[in-house]
């Protein structure tokens, strides 16, 4: 559910034409999130993709003395965006390699949604008159640990807000068949058929007063108060100016997937992969995947000094990494949140279909399909058609190849087995990325 909203959220995005405004796209952070609500922001331990936002359950009128009124706010609006489509695709594919292979397929979706939303935005007076406000003395304790670790904070400037409730509606289909025949072959024996028929709908009601998308500004504390970064709003500035921020390993000017490869490589070689560890660390995140705020959970708590502690799942995957010695192993620790990190950049459906996949042991032809997509494509910056290679679906029979297609579908590209319209997006390339180096991490601790 929370896919089919964000995939709504981007549309109606992109559809204002505001630059800088945000789509939500889950649907539980947006209840969070409302002006002047405080946002932080972590430093990624790899070059190639960006950590999400975090919606603080703290506003920026928490940190400053009270004032005598209430800000101002202009409103823009209503408006009503409606949006409806439909496709049908036929796509057919055959390869001879190590194996002989055929595939046949034909996805129908429709989708249907109805936006009734307004502008909220903080005129530049309202600024002018909140920074007259001074920050709270002493400092609160959610600030001070923000100084100690060195996180960037943003506050929300504008919202779209939803004044309806829409009903979202998405029906999908999907036929898929294949014949694989080899004499000897680690998946199969012999010769096959296999085929998956899905059909699947959705619909979500959302209910009104919800953010479905924001701007936010950087914040900065100095010595004389505080102030927003209008301009800047790449991190490139800190909030908290003097603190080291946590710097990427191995950044070079030099980009490419190779770069990529190296850095997952370099995480797992310093990373102590004992088999009875590794697979308790593999089965008990396996249960977590599908509840986000437990996995965002387990990285702050392993980011603590000390390390802190969890219950559940989270909890047992912290105490194998205390086993040995009581406290994480740096490697290892180094690795695991390298893991969750690349989790926290893909969809909620695509949790879901991870845990699928660990399930039925397909990490590591996922893995190559995706290297097969991203490696050619990595410094395009433009949109150009591709071909799948039809031989790397050999070991994705069935139901398999449904949640492979989907895996790739989340991360924004549209594929057709040896057909020109498979087209590269070039925004694909970060959630592609944080694919790849999770299903190489997620394969080696399977291994493991």
């Amino acid at each position: 559910m929370p896919s089919m909203f964000g995939r709504n959220t981007k549309k109606l995005v992109k559809d204002i034409g505001q630059q800088e405004l945000r789509p939500v796209k889950c649907l539980e952070r947006a209840t969070k999130i409302h002006p002047f609500s405080l946002i932080q922001r972590k430093k990624a331990r790899s070059r190639f993709w960006q950590l999400p936002d975090v919606f603080l359950d703290v506003s920026l009128m928490h940190i400053l003395e009270p004032g005598s009124s209430v800000p101002d706010a202009a409103v823009k609006g209503p408006f009503v965006l409606r949006y409806a489509r439909a496709t049908k695709h036929h796509v057919a594919g055959s390869a001879n390699a190590a194996a002989e292979a055929g595939f046949s397929g034909e996805t129908t979706e429709c989708q249907e949604s109805a936006f009734k939303c307004q502008i909220v935005s903080t005129p530049h007076e309202t600024w002018t008159e909140l920074q007259k406000r001074k920050l709270l003395d002493p400092e609160p304790a959610f600030l001070k640990q923000c100084r100690e670790a060195g996180v960037n904070l943003y506050v929300v400037t504008d919202t779209v807000e939803l004044l309806n409730s829409p009903v979202l509606q998405d029906f999908r289909s999907k036929k898929i068949s294949g014949k694989l025949s080899t004499p000897q072959d680690i998946w199969f024996q012999g010769e096959g058929q296999a085929g998956h028929i899905e059909v699947r709908e959705k619909q979500l009601t959302v209910t009104g007063n919800l953010a479905v998308a924001y701007k936010r500004k950087q914040l900065v504390f100095h010595n004389k108060g505080w102030d927003i970064l209008y301009i800047a709003n790449d991190d490139k500035q800190e909030t908290f100016p003097g603190r080291r921020l946590t710097k990427v390993s191995g950044l070079v000017l030099r980009a490419d997937f190779k770069l990529l490869q190296e850095e997952v490589s370099q995480k797992v070689k310093a990373a102590e992969l004992s088999k009875g560890m590794w697979g308790a660390v593999f089965s008990n995140l396996l249960a977590m995947l599908g509840h986000r705020e437990a996995l965002q959970d387990l990285m702050d708590t392993l980011e603590l000094e000390p390390v802190g502690h969890l219950e559940g799942p989270g909890g047992a995957i912290l105490t194998e990494l205390r086993k040995d010695s009581g406290y994480p192993e740096v490697g290892s620790k180094s690795l695991l949140l390298y893991l969750l990190e690349g989790l926290m950049v893909l969809s909620d459906s695509q949790h879901d279909l991870l845990a699928q996949s660990m399930e039925k042991r397909i990490l590591l032809p996922q893995r190559d399909l995706v290297r097969s997509i991203l490696e050619p494509n990595f410094n395009c910056f433009e949109n150009i058609p591709f071909t799948l290679q039809p031989e790397l679906f050999a070991p994705l029979q069935g139901e398999g190849l449904v949640i492979t297609y989907e895996l790739l579908d989340e991360c924004g590209l549209k594929m057709e087995l040896n057909s020109p319209r498979s087209t590269w997006i070039p925004e694909a390339k970060e959630p592609l990325s944080a694919l790849y180096g999770t299903l190489s991490v997620l394969t080696q601790l399977a291994e493991a």
